[in-house]
Protein backbone atom coordinates (compact mmCIF):
# COMPACT_ATOMS: atom_id res chain seq x y z
CA UNK A 1 0.00 0.00 0.00
CA UNK A 2 1.34 3.56 -0.71
CA UNK A 3 2.17 5.77 2.03
CA UNK A 4 -1.29 8.05 0.75
CA UNK A 5 -3.42 5.27 1.14
CA UNK A 6 -1.75 3.96 4.30
CA UNK A 7 -2.67 7.60 6.02
CA UNK A 8 -6.14 7.49 4.79
CA UNK A 9 -6.85 4.31 6.26
CA UNK A 10 -4.97 4.55 9.49
CA UNK A 11 -6.83 7.89 10.18
CA UNK A 12 -10.34 6.42 8.49
CA UNK A 13 -9.91 3.89 11.68
CA UNK A 14 -8.38 5.26 14.27
CA UNK A 15 -10.88 8.82 13.82
CA UNK A 16 -13.70 6.64 12.94
CA UNK A 17 -13.82 5.11 16.35
CA UNK A 18 -14.74 8.34 17.92
CA UNK A 19 -16.60 10.58 15.03
CA UNK A 20 -18.83 8.30 13.46
CA UNK A 21 -19.95 8.52 9.94
CA UNK A 22 -16.91 11.35 9.18
CA UNK A 23 -15.31 9.32 6.01
CA UNK A 24 -16.08 12.54 4.12
CA UNK A 25 -14.90 15.04 6.40
CA UNK A 26 -11.68 12.84 7.23
CA UNK A 27 -11.06 12.97 3.09
CA UNK A 28 -10.71 16.41 3.41
CA UNK A 29 -8.58 16.39 6.09
CA UNK A 30 -6.29 14.17 4.62
CA UNK A 31 -6.22 16.77 1.55
CA UNK A 32 -5.63 19.26 3.80
CA UNK A 33 -2.67 18.18 6.23
CA UNK A 34 -0.52 16.75 3.37
CA UNK A 35 -0.76 20.10 1.85
CA UNK A 36 -0.44 22.33 4.69
CA UNK A 37 -3.63 23.94 4.30
CA UNK A 38 -6.16 24.33 6.94
CA UNK A 39 -9.98 23.60 7.03
CA UNK A 40 -13.13 25.76 7.25
CA UNK A 41 -16.27 24.03 8.82
CA UNK A 42 -19.63 25.07 8.81
CA UNK A 43 -22.83 23.93 10.44
CA UNK A 44 -24.97 24.02 13.49
CA UNK A 45 -23.28 23.46 16.88
CA UNK A 46 -23.11 19.99 18.32
CA UNK A 47 -22.37 18.02 15.26
CA UNK A 48 -18.98 16.86 16.38
CA UNK A 49 -16.79 19.55 14.82
CA UNK A 50 -14.81 19.75 18.05
CA UNK A 51 -14.35 16.14 18.70
CA UNK A 52 -13.12 15.75 14.72
CA UNK A 53 -10.69 18.56 15.28
CA UNK A 54 -9.42 16.96 18.71
CA UNK A 55 -9.33 13.80 17.55
CA UNK A 56 -7.54 14.33 14.65
CA UNK A 57 -4.28 16.38 16.96
CA UNK A 58 -4.14 12.93 18.93
CA UNK A 59 -3.63 10.91 15.89
CA UNK A 60 -0.89 13.54 15.18
CA UNK A 61 0.79 13.37 18.99
CA UNK A 62 0.98 17.34 18.80
CA UNK A 63 -0.83 19.25 21.12
CA UNK A 64 -4.31 20.62 20.52
CA UNK A 65 -5.98 23.75 21.73
CA UNK A 66 -9.42 25.32 20.88
CA UNK A 67 -10.17 29.07 20.59
CA UNK A 68 -14.13 29.98 21.44
CA UNK A 69 -14.40 33.38 19.55
CA UNK A 70 -16.76 35.51 21.13
CA UNK A 71 -17.59 39.56 20.65
CA UNK A 72 -14.92 40.48 22.91
CA UNK A 73 -12.47 38.34 21.73
CA UNK A 74 -8.85 40.52 21.13
CA UNK A 75 -5.66 39.50 19.24
CA UNK A 76 -4.07 38.77 21.70
CA UNK A 77 -5.78 36.34 23.06
CA UNK A 78 -4.75 34.34 20.10
CA UNK A 79 -1.40 35.34 19.21
CA UNK A 80 -0.02 35.70 23.15
CA UNK A 81 1.02 38.72 25.20
CA UNK A 82 4.55 39.94 26.75
CA UNK A 83 4.26 40.02 30.06
CA UNK A 84 6.93 41.41 33.00
CA UNK A 85 9.00 38.88 35.23
CA UNK A 86 10.20 40.42 38.16
CA UNK A 87 12.31 38.09 39.03
CA UNK A 88 14.22 38.38 36.08
CA UNK A 89 13.35 41.81 35.43
CA UNK A 90 12.79 41.23 31.56
CA UNK A 91 9.30 40.81 29.46
CA UNK A 92 8.61 36.86 29.01
CA UNK A 93 6.32 35.88 25.92
CA UNK A 94 2.78 33.77 27.50
CA UNK A 95 2.29 31.85 24.23
CA UNK A 96 -1.56 32.36 23.11
CA UNK A 97 -3.53 28.83 21.60
CA UNK A 98 -2.13 29.43 18.08
CA UNK A 99 1.42 28.13 19.53
CA UNK A 100 0.13 24.51 18.96
CA UNK A 101 0.04 21.76 16.44
CA UNK A 102 -3.69 21.89 15.67
CA UNK A 103 -6.01 24.92 16.36
CA UNK A 104 -9.44 24.68 16.87
CA UNK A 105 -10.79 28.03 16.18
CA UNK A 106 -14.59 27.73 17.26
CA UNK A 107 -17.60 29.49 15.72
CA UNK A 108 -14.99 32.27 14.01
CA UNK A 109 -17.24 34.06 12.58
CA UNK A 110 -18.15 35.21 15.78
CA UNK A 111 -15.75 37.36 16.50
CA UNK A 112 -14.80 40.91 14.60
CA UNK A 113 -12.76 41.55 11.78
CA UNK A 114 -9.42 42.99 13.99
CA UNK A 115 -9.66 39.53 15.61
CA UNK A 116 -9.95 37.34 12.29
CA UNK A 117 -7.27 39.15 11.05
CA UNK A 118 -4.92 37.85 13.61
CA UNK A 119 -4.87 34.63 11.96
CA UNK A 120 -4.12 35.56 8.83
CA UNK A 121 -0.08 35.87 8.79
CA UNK A 122 -0.67 32.64 11.28
CA UNK A 123 -1.99 30.55 8.25
CA UNK A 124 -0.11 31.67 5.38
CA UNK A 125 2.95 32.21 6.37
CA UNK A 126 3.23 29.45 9.77
CA UNK A 127 4.48 32.34 12.13
CA UNK A 128 3.26 34.93 14.56
CA UNK A 129 4.67 38.89 14.87
CA UNK A 130 3.93 40.18 18.06
CA UNK A 131 5.33 43.22 19.53
CA UNK A 132 7.83 43.15 16.27
CA UNK A 133 9.24 40.20 17.05
CA UNK A 134 8.45 36.97 14.58
CA UNK A 135 7.66 33.53 16.04
CA UNK A 136 7.45 30.39 14.39
CA UNK A 137 4.51 27.89 14.54
CA UNK A 138 4.94 24.36 14.11
CA UNK A 139 6.46 22.47 10.95
CA UNK A 140 2.61 20.65 10.76
CA UNK A 141 0.53 23.49 12.06
CA UNK A 142 -2.80 23.01 10.73
CA UNK A 143 -6.01 25.80 11.50
CA UNK A 144 -9.51 24.19 11.81
CA UNK A 145 -12.09 26.34 12.19
CA UNK A 146 -15.72 26.39 12.97
CA UNK A 147 -18.50 28.71 11.27
CA UNK A 148 -22.00 29.04 12.03
CA UNK A 149 -24.55 29.46 9.09
CA UNK A 150 -24.74 33.02 8.37
CA UNK A 151 -28.65 33.28 9.23
CA UNK A 152 -27.49 32.89 12.93
CA UNK A 153 -27.89 35.82 14.80
CA UNK A 154 -24.31 37.45 16.33
CA UNK A 155 -22.09 36.23 13.28
CA UNK A 156 -19.76 38.51 11.41
CA UNK A 157 -19.23 37.50 7.66
CA UNK A 158 -15.40 36.16 7.06
CA UNK A 159 -13.17 39.29 5.19
CA UNK A 160 -12.62 37.79 1.50
CA UNK A 161 -9.02 37.74 2.57
CA UNK A 162 -9.55 35.79 5.52
CA UNK A 163 -11.72 33.40 3.48
CA UNK A 164 -9.00 32.96 0.67
CA UNK A 165 -6.63 31.02 3.23
CA UNK A 166 -8.31 28.25 4.31
CA UNK A 167 -7.55 25.37 1.72
CA UNK A 168 -10.94 24.04 1.58
CA UNK A 169 -14.18 24.26 3.34
CA UNK A 170 -16.49 21.80 4.17
CA UNK A 171 -20.43 20.96 5.07
CA UNK A 172 -21.17 18.86 8.58
CA UNK A 173 -24.75 18.29 8.37
CA UNK A 174 -26.76 15.98 11.19
CA UNK A 175 -25.55 12.34 11.19
CA UNK A 176 -27.70 9.96 9.54
CA UNK A 177 -30.22 8.17 11.96
CA UNK A 178 -27.46 5.18 12.13
CA UNK A 179 -24.14 6.85 13.62
CA UNK A 180 -26.49 9.63 15.25
CA UNK A 181 -27.77 5.85 16.69
CA UNK A 182 -24.28 5.05 17.13
CA UNK A 183 -23.26 8.41 19.08
CA UNK A 184 -25.95 7.72 21.69
CA UNK A 185 -24.97 4.51 22.70
CA UNK A 186 -21.19 5.22 22.94
CA UNK A 187 -20.86 8.47 24.70
CA UNK A 188 -24.69 8.17 26.75
CA UNK A 189 -22.81 7.14 29.94
CA UNK A 190 -21.56 9.31 32.85
CA UNK A 191 -17.87 10.90 31.63
CA UNK A 192 -18.64 9.93 27.98
CA UNK A 193 -17.69 12.38 25.03
CA UNK A 194 -14.38 14.72 25.16
CA UNK A 195 -13.37 14.06 28.70
CA UNK A 196 -14.48 10.41 28.71
CA UNK A 197 -12.92 9.29 25.47
CA UNK A 198 -10.02 6.75 26.03
CA UNK A 199 -8.56 3.86 23.68
CA UNK A 200 -7.23 3.42 20.47
CA UNK A 201 -8.36 7.09 18.83
CA UNK A 202 -5.85 8.34 21.34
CA UNK A 203 -2.91 6.41 20.15
CA UNK A 204 -0.85 8.15 17.88
CA UNK A 205 -1.13 6.91 14.18
CA UNK A 206 0.55 9.37 12.11
CA UNK A 207 3.68 10.10 12.17
CA UNK A 208 6.39 12.71 10.57
CA UNK A 209 8.25 10.34 8.77
CA UNK A 210 4.58 8.54 7.48
CA UNK A 211 3.45 12.18 6.42
CA UNK A 212 7.08 12.97 4.58
CA UNK A 213 7.00 9.98 2.73
CA UNK A 214 3.04 10.83 1.69
CA UNK A 215 4.41 13.86 0.32
CA UNK A 216 7.50 12.31 -1.29
CA UNK A 217 4.49 10.39 -3.32
CA UNK A 218 2.22 13.57 -3.86
CA UNK A 219 5.20 15.02 -5.72
CA UNK A 220 5.64 12.27 -7.90
CA UNK A 221 2.41 12.47 -9.19
CA UNK A 222 2.19 12.98 -12.90
CA UNK A 223 0.09 16.74 -14.16
CA UNK A 224 -0.04 17.04 -17.80
CA UNK A 225 0.43 20.42 -19.41
CA UNK A 226 -3.42 20.40 -20.48
CA UNK A 227 -4.37 20.35 -16.39
CA UNK A 228 -2.99 23.30 -15.76
CA UNK A 229 -4.53 25.09 -18.40
CA UNK A 230 -7.51 23.77 -17.68
CA UNK A 231 -7.52 25.17 -14.03
CA UNK A 232 -6.28 28.23 -15.17
CA UNK A 233 -9.03 28.39 -17.49
CA UNK A 234 -11.82 26.88 -14.57
CA UNK A 235 -10.31 30.37 -12.37
CA UNK A 236 -11.34 32.30 -15.64
CA UNK A 237 -14.45 31.73 -15.94
CA UNK A 238 -15.11 31.65 -12.37
CA UNK A 239 -14.01 35.56 -13.15
CA UNK A 240 -16.14 36.34 -15.64
CA UNK A 241 -19.09 34.83 -14.61
CA UNK A 242 -22.26 37.15 -14.13
CA UNK A 243 -23.44 35.95 -11.37
CA UNK A 244 -20.25 36.45 -9.28
CA UNK A 245 -18.54 39.45 -8.30
CA UNK A 246 -15.20 38.12 -6.87
CA UNK A 247 -13.43 34.96 -8.49
CA UNK A 248 -11.53 32.73 -7.76
CA UNK A 249 -7.59 33.66 -6.96
CA UNK A 250 -4.28 32.25 -7.88
CA UNK A 251 -3.76 30.68 -4.72
CA UNK A 252 -7.22 29.29 -4.72
CA UNK A 253 -6.42 27.67 -8.37
CA UNK A 254 -2.93 26.59 -6.78
CA UNK A 255 -5.32 25.30 -4.07
CA UNK A 256 -7.52 23.49 -6.42
CA UNK A 257 -4.46 22.11 -8.48
CA UNK A 258 -2.94 20.70 -4.75
CA UNK A 259 -5.60 19.47 -4.12
CA UNK A 260 -6.61 17.62 -7.34
CA UNK A 261 -3.29 15.99 -6.69
CA UNK A 262 -3.43 14.81 -3.50
CA UNK A 263 -6.94 13.27 -4.01
CA UNK A 264 -4.92 11.46 -7.18
CA UNK A 265 -2.72 10.04 -4.88
CA UNK A 266 -5.15 8.99 -2.21
CA UNK A 267 -7.02 7.25 -4.44
CA UNK A 268 -3.60 5.34 -5.73
CA UNK A 269 -3.65 6.63 -9.33
CA UNK A 270 -0.23 7.79 -11.18
CA UNK A 271 -1.53 11.15 -12.24
CA UNK A 272 -4.00 13.65 -12.13
CA UNK A 273 -7.11 13.80 -14.45
CA UNK A 274 -10.15 16.07 -14.56
CA UNK A 275 -12.38 13.79 -12.55
CA UNK A 276 -9.62 14.70 -9.69
CA UNK A 277 -10.11 18.50 -9.88
CA UNK A 278 -14.08 18.47 -9.82
CA UNK A 279 -14.36 15.87 -7.36
CA UNK A 280 -12.59 18.33 -5.18
CA UNK A 281 -13.87 21.78 -6.90
CA UNK A 282 -16.98 22.83 -4.34
CA UNK A 283 -14.69 22.13 -1.10
CA UNK A 284 -11.75 24.33 -2.42
CA UNK A 285 -13.94 27.05 -4.90
CA UNK A 286 -16.85 27.78 -2.99
CA UNK A 287 -16.16 29.65 -0.44
CA UNK A 288 -13.86 31.58 -1.98
CA UNK A 289 -16.61 33.17 -4.63
CA UNK A 290 -18.95 36.06 -3.59
CA UNK A 291 -21.57 36.25 -5.22
CA UNK A 292 -23.78 39.45 -6.76
CA UNK A 293 -26.51 40.71 -4.84
CA UNK A 294 -28.55 40.04 -8.06
CA UNK A 295 -27.48 36.55 -6.99
CA UNK A 296 -28.01 36.64 -3.67
CA UNK A 297 -31.70 38.12 -3.60
CA UNK A 298 -32.66 35.61 -6.80
CA UNK A 299 -31.21 32.40 -4.07
CA UNK A 300 -28.96 31.53 -6.15
CA UNK A 301 -26.29 28.70 -4.01
CA UNK A 302 -22.66 28.99 -5.19
CA UNK A 303 -22.47 24.95 -5.37
CA UNK A 304 -24.66 26.02 -8.76
CA UNK A 305 -22.53 28.13 -9.73
CA UNK A 306 -19.21 26.18 -9.38
CA UNK A 307 -21.52 23.48 -11.69
CA UNK A 308 -22.46 26.13 -14.08
CA UNK A 309 -18.63 27.16 -14.41
CA UNK A 310 -17.31 24.03 -14.88
CA UNK A 311 -19.87 23.46 -17.90
CA UNK A 312 -18.47 26.25 -19.45
CA UNK A 313 -14.81 24.98 -19.33
CA UNK A 314 -13.56 22.50 -22.21
CA UNK A 315 -12.45 19.32 -20.30
CA UNK A 316 -8.92 18.15 -21.80
CA UNK A 317 -9.18 15.56 -24.22
CA UNK A 318 -5.68 14.68 -24.34
CA UNK A 319 -3.81 11.76 -22.94
CA UNK A 320 -2.77 13.21 -19.43
CA UNK A 321 -0.81 10.05 -18.30
CA UNK A 322 3.03 10.14 -18.00
CA UNK A 323 3.88 7.80 -20.92
CA UNK A 324 1.78 9.94 -23.26
CA UNK A 325 3.76 13.12 -22.55
CA UNK A 326 7.35 10.40 -22.89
Amino acid sequence: MKPAQQLKQQLQHSIGQAVFGADGMIHGLCLALINGGHVLLEGVPGVGKTLLAKTLAAQLGGDFKRIQCTADLMPSDMTGVHVYNEQTHGFELVRGPLFANVVLVDEINRTGPKTQSALLQAMEEGMISIDRETYPLHDNFLVIASQNPYEFEGTYPLPESQLDRFLLRMIITYPDAQNETRVLQTYDRPGGGHAGRTGPAAEVTVTAELLDRTREQVATVHVAAPLYQYVVAIAAASRSHPKVSLGLSTRGALGLMRCARVHAALHGAEFVTPEDVKAVATAVIAHRLILTPEATLENIGVDAIVDAIFSQVDVPREQLSPESAG
